[in-house]
């Protein structure tokens, strides 16, 4: 029985599924996104994680558990120096697990997993929205009927018209302007031939 096991085996033996996850998690790291099964990304979850939180505390000994799982100098330098300011104020979940659609061959769930504060379209995103101004609703119709009688007092406001003297000042400019004959040619000579 495996009541509370919650290590999934993934059909494969111990020292195989660690050296998997070991690469996994430092692809993870280098490449702050992967493609694989949604089963290894639950799993590599659950691994990944507690070496980005102990990241977050740079420290000789921190840094060797990590190289220990990790087995990547590449890997590890990564997440001490990019990975672990950039998580340093969340506190857990700095993974993202998202549903594929299947694989062709073997109609797998697929998944892609990835860093969450390295995700750059998805925080531009956030950025606009917060920017933002955020809509206000009303959920009564009892602010409505207040509102009404400014809303009529608003309207009723007396509107300012322009100047006389400006108003006459155009009017004297377009008399002025030369008149613009828009009758047809056949029609200019017609009477041209009637004058002969």
């Amino acid at each position: 029985m495996r009541h509370g096991n919650k290590l999934n085996h993934l059909g494969r033996t111990s020292p195989h599924r660690k050296a998997m996850l070991s690469n996994m998690a430092a692809s993870l790291i280098l490449h702050k996104r992967i493609n694989t099964t949604l089963a290894k990304a639950k799993a590599l979850r659950v691994y990944v994680e507690p070496l980005i939180t102990k990241s977050k505390e740079d420290s000789t000994h921190n840094r060797r558990t990590v190289f220990a799982y990790l087995k990547s100098k590449e890997a590890v330098t990564e997440l001490f120096r990019t990975v672990s300011p950039k998580v340093a104020e969340r506190a857990g979940g700095y993974t993202r697990i998202i549903k594929m659609n299947p694989r062709l061959g073997d109609n797998a769930e697929m998944a892609l997993i990835e860093l969450v504060d390295f995700n750059d379209l998805l925080l531009a995103a956030k950025a606009e929205k917060a920017g933002a101004k955020a809509k206000t609703t009303r959920r009564g119709r009892a602010g409505k009927k207040a509102d009404a009688p400014v809303a009529a007092a608003k309207v009723a406001a007396p509107v300012v018209a322009a100047p006389v003297a400006e108003v006459t000042e155009t009017v004297e400019e377009v008399a002025n302007d030369e008149v613009v004959d828009n009758t047809p040619e056949s029609a200019t000579d017609a009477e041209a031939k009637t004058e002969e």
